[in-house]
C-alpha cells in the first residue's frame, strides 16, 4: 500500500483524553443496546483503484463493497452509560480527512451520541476506490474523481451511523474464538541480513522467514432480544488483497466471508470486518504454493477467496457453538479515546540522499517518458526529502487511538499497518481474557514496522512506508496497554 497520511505538530506522548468513563475506576454494567445497519458504498462509476504504484480503473464490479455499522449503548435504567459506533469499510485504508469529516457531516443528527466515540476501520481491500488525490493523476473522462468518491462516500456513511444509532434495541453478547490459517508473514530475510517483502525463498541465501504468523480468528457474536444471532464481529490477522493486482472492484476475501456466513446462519447476518495487526502479513502463501494451488484446484478449483472464507467461516462456526447458550445481556462496557501524539520516524542522512535521488531521476524525464508507476513513485520519494528538509514540520503523527472493554475482552484500534509484533505484546500482556487488536482505524499512518524489519529493510519498512518507526511503536503499545489494564484494576476494598 503506497498511501500515506497527514502529521501534525510535535507533542511527545502528549495525549488529548475524551472518556467518558473513568478508566481509573470500576467499569458499571449495564444492560446493552445494539444496533446495525449496512450500505453498499460500491461506486457507480468507474474509479482509479488504489493499492499499487501504477494507476489502475476499474473495468467492473467484481465483488461489491460495503460499509456495516454496529451501535453500541448500556444503560443503567434509562440512564446511558457508554456508547460506540463501529462502521467497518471495504477500502484500502480511513484516509485522515475522512473521520472529521463525517463527524461534521453527522453534528447534531444523532441524538445523545458522542461522535468522537464514532470508529471508523478499513478492511485493506487493494481493489476499491482511491480516497486521496496525490498518488494518482486521475483525469480520464467518465472516471470519478477521489474528492467526487469521497463525498459519495460520506453521504452512505453518514446514513448508516444514524440509521444503526436509531435501531438500538436491548440484545445481548458472547466472545468467542477459533483457528484458520489466513496470514502468512511476507518478508523473507537473506544471509546477509537484508529483507524483502515477497522476496523469493528457493535461492541459497534465503534464510528464514522473518516475523510470526497469528491463526486464531477472534469474534464477538451479537443477538436480539429472542436470543437470536443478529451479527459477529470478525478480528482477523491480514489484510483482504487476494485479488490486490487487479483492475475490477471487489472487496476481495470479505464478500466471501458474507455470503458463506450468511448462508450457514442467516441471510440477514450483518458481519463486521476487522483486520487484525497483520502490516507484514497477507493472505498469499509464501511456501509450498504450488501445492496450495494444487489442493484448490484438485478440491474443484475453488476460488482462493472463497477457500479463505470457508476456513473463517468454520472457525467463527465453531465459536458460536460453544459460546451461543452464554448470552450476556448486561456487562461491563467502557469506551476510552485519546490523541496520541507519536514521534516520527526520523529520515537518516542517507535514506534522504536515495529519496531525493529518486526524485531526480524521474523529473529528469519529460513527462512522456513516465512509466506507469513514476507519478506515484515521485510522491513517495519526495515526503521522505520533505521530512528531512523540514522536519519541525514533520515531527510527529497524531494517532487517534479507542480503547474499549466489552464485557471479558478489550477492543483496541490503530491508524497503521501495524506489524504483527507490536498486535502480539498487546494480547499477550493485556489482563482481558481476550484482546481485538484492529489497525488502519480512524486514520492512515501508513507501515508502522519493527526494529528488526527496519533492520533488514525493503518495503514496508524504509522510510517511505511510514511516519512512525519502532520508538513510536514501543509507545503505541505501552500506552493502549495501560489503558486496556486500567479497565481491569482491582480496586481499593
Amino acid at each position: 500500500m503506497i498511501k500515506r497520511a497527514l502529521t501534525a505538530p510535535f507533542c511527545l506522548l502528549c495525549c488529548l483524553t475524551l472518556s467518558g468513563s473513568q478508566v481509573d475506576s470500576p467499569v458499571p454494567p449495564g444492560m446493552l443496546y445494539i444496533g446495525w445497519s449496512d450500505r453498499d458504498i460500491t461506486p457507480d462509476k468507474p474509479v482509479a483503484l488504489s493499492g499499487q504504484f501504477h494507476k489502475r480503473i476499474s473495468t467492473r464490479v467484481e465483488a461489491p463493497l460495503w460499509a456495516t455499522v454496529l451501535a453500541l449503548e448500556t444503560r443503567d435504567g434509562e440512564r446511558p452509560i457508554d456508547q460506540a459506533i463501529f462502521a467497518s469499510c471495504d477500502l484500502i485504508g480511513i484516509d485522515d480527512t475522512i473521520p472529521p469529516r463525517l463527524r461534521r457531516k453527522l453534528a447534531g443528527r444523532i441524538e445523545g451520541f458522542d461522535l468522537r466515540r464514532l470508529i471508523l476501520n478499513a478492511t485493506h481491500t487493494h481493489t476499491g476506490p482511491v480516497t486521496g488525490e496525490k498518488w494518482y493523476e486521475v483525469t480520464e473522462e467518465g472516471v470519478m474523481k477521489p474528492g467526487d468518491y469521497i463525498e459519495f462516500l460520506l453521504e452512505r456513511l453518514a446514513e448508516a451511523v444514524i440509521e444503526a444509532w436509531q435501531a438500538r434495541k436491548p440484545g445481548g453478547v458472547n466472545w468467542g474464538l477459533g483457528f484458520a490459517t489466513v496470514g502468512f508473514n511476507r518478508r523473507m530475510v537473506y544471509a546477509d541480513g537484508r529483507a524483502a517483502m515477497y522476496g523469493r525463498n528457493d535461492v541459497g541465501d534465503f534464510r528464514h522467514v522473518e516475523g510470526y504468523e497469528d491463526s486464531v480468528v477472534e469474534t464477538i457474536f451479537f443477538f436480539d432480544a429472542n436470543r437470536r444471532l443478529s451479527g459477529v464481529a470478525v478480528n482477523v490477522a491480514c489484510p483482504s488483497q487476494v485479488v490486490e493486482g487487479e483492475s475490477y472492484i471487489s472487496s476481495d476475501f470479505w464478500h466471501d466471508v458474507r455470503v458463506v456466513l450468511r448462508e450457514r446462519f442467516s441471510k440477514n447476518l450483518h458481519v463486521l470486518a476487522w483486520t487484525g495487526a497483520s502490516g507484514d502479513l497477507s493472505p498469499h502463501p509464501q511456501i509450498r504454493r504450488a501445492a496450495e494451488s494444487r489442493m484448490r484446484k484438485m478440491s474443484g478449483d475453488i476460488p482462493e477467496t472463497r477457500a479463505i472464507a470457508l476456513r473463517i467461516a468454520g472457525a467463527a462456526t465453531y465459536a458460536y457453538n460453544a459460546v451461543r447458550n452464554g448470552i450476556l445481556t448486561r456487562i461491563p462496557f467502557a469506551h476510552h479515546v485519546q490523541v496520541l501524539q507519536l514521534p516520527a520516524r526520523k529520515v537518516t542522512e542517507s535514506e534522504y540522499r536515495a529519496a531525493r535521488a529518486a526524485c531526480e531521476g524521474i523529473r529528469l524525464k519529460s513527462r512522456e517518458q513516465w512509466s506507469r508507476q513514476d507519478f506515484a513513485r515521485l510522491a513517495w520519494h519526495q515526503e521522505v526529502v520533505d521530512r528531512y528538509e523540514h522536519p519541525e514540520q514533520h515531527a510527529s503523527y497524531a494517532a487517534e487511538l479507542h480503547i474499549l472493554r466489552l464485557g471479558d475482552v478489550a477492543v483496541a484500534t490503530n491508524p497503521f499497518e501495524l506489524f504483527l509484533d507490536y498486535g502480539i505484546q498487546m494480547k499477550t500482556r493485556s489482563r482481558a481474557l481476550q484482546t481485538f487488536v484492529i489497525q488502519l482505524a480512524c486514520g492512515d499512518g501508513g507501515y508502522l514496522p519493527t526494529e528488526r524489519a527496519v533492520s533488514g529493510g525493503g518495503y514496508s519498512a524504509v522510510a517511505e512506508s511510514g511516519l512512525v518507526g519502532p520508538e513510536g511503536g514501543r509507545i503505541l503499545v505501552e500506552r493502549s496497554l495501560e489503558a486496556i489494564n486500567r479497565f481491569w484494576e482491582k480496586q481499593p476494598q
